[in-house]
């Protein structure tokens, strides 16, 4: 699932208007061919994986073509150069077996570097949300900035930086369902909206029955205007196997969330959701086209 890029590039975001970042970021620059050996990556980066294969094809790429954007490099000391942006550039030119690389060298401190790695990673277009909003936490911790500022720096409303953090505080399950690309985005912001308690109960009906986002919002609706029910039809209720039969039975009819209650007579209910008047008007199409 890819993630939509943040929009301002970097010159953008670091420029001349006054705060306690900018202040800093006036880095002179200037081209060089480096040598690959002499070139680190930055121990702070805020990117964790690198999908190999996208790196075997980027490598190829550079065979063909050499490396068409420069990475960009702090020096530090020892003569090596600390990678502020372009680390995958410089993974793939490994392996295509290059020896130099181009890159703008900039004048920048310890504290800015860091500023830099995290604006250039958040705005890249293949991070997972949970890895762009550890880095829009990174930006607040590391750089004392607010949610309005950050907003401003990354080119985002405040509601989508305030909707990132906000997976930060979901169960490490959630977060990693998200990161493996079991659930999305939208998935998690429903999810975010349950009850603490429904959470990874709701996280595992959207994996097993893969739900839709609309379905996990109707779920989740469904937990917070009735919190002191157990939810009915879920996988931890002692019911019959026939139970769970007669629920993916009706789920060929019904996308929204069915739910069975037995009560202590041996009688009980059979509830199916549905989000609004259209969705009663489907309901009848499909009973029309089996009939």
């Amino acid at each position: 699932m890819k993630q939509k890029g943040l929009g301002r590039g970097l010159d953008a975001i670091f420029g001349s208007d006054a705060n306690p970042i900018d202040a800093k970021l006036k880095p002179m620059s200037h081209m060089a061919e480096i040598a690959i050996a002499d070139i680190v990556p930055n121990p702070t980066q805020p990117r964790t994986r690198f999908d190999e294969e996208a790196l075997d094809e980027l490598a190829d790429s550079i065979r063909q073509l050499g490396v068409i954007q420069p990475v960009t490099v702090r020096k530090s000391a020892g003569g090596k150069y600390v990678i502020i942006s372009g680390e995958r550039r410089w993974r793939a030119a490994q392996r295509a077996d290059l020896t130099t690389l181009p890159a703008y060298i900039r004048e920048v401190d310890d504290e800015n570097l860091h500023a830099m790695a995290l604006v250039e990673n958040i705005q890249r277009q293949d991070l997972n949300a949970i890895e762009i909003a550890l880095g829009m936490q990174r930006l607040i911790d590391e750089c004392h900035l607010t949610q309005d500022a950050l907003s401003e720096k990354v080119g985002k409303k405040r509601s989508s930086v305030s909707n990132y953090l906000r997976l930060l505080k979901l169960p490490n399950e959630v977060q990693l369902a998200l990161k493996e690309g079991l659930i999305s985005m939208g998935h998690a912001k429903a999810i975010a909206g349950a009850p603490a308690e429904e959470q990874l109960r709701v996280l595992k009906r959207c994996v097993k029955k893969s739900l839709s986002v609309r379905q996990a919002e109707e779920l989740v609706r469904t937990l917070s205007e009735q919190p002191a029910q157990a939810a009915p039809g879920t996988e931890d209720e002692e019911y019959p196997e026939s139970y769970s039969r007669l629920v993916e039975q009706l789920e060929k009819f019904f996308s929204q969330e069915i739910a069975i209650k037995r009560s202590k007579n041996g009688g009980g209910k059979i509830t199916i959701g549905f989000a609004d008047d259209k969705d009663i008007e489907r309901f009848i199409e499909r009973f029309a086209s089996r009939s």
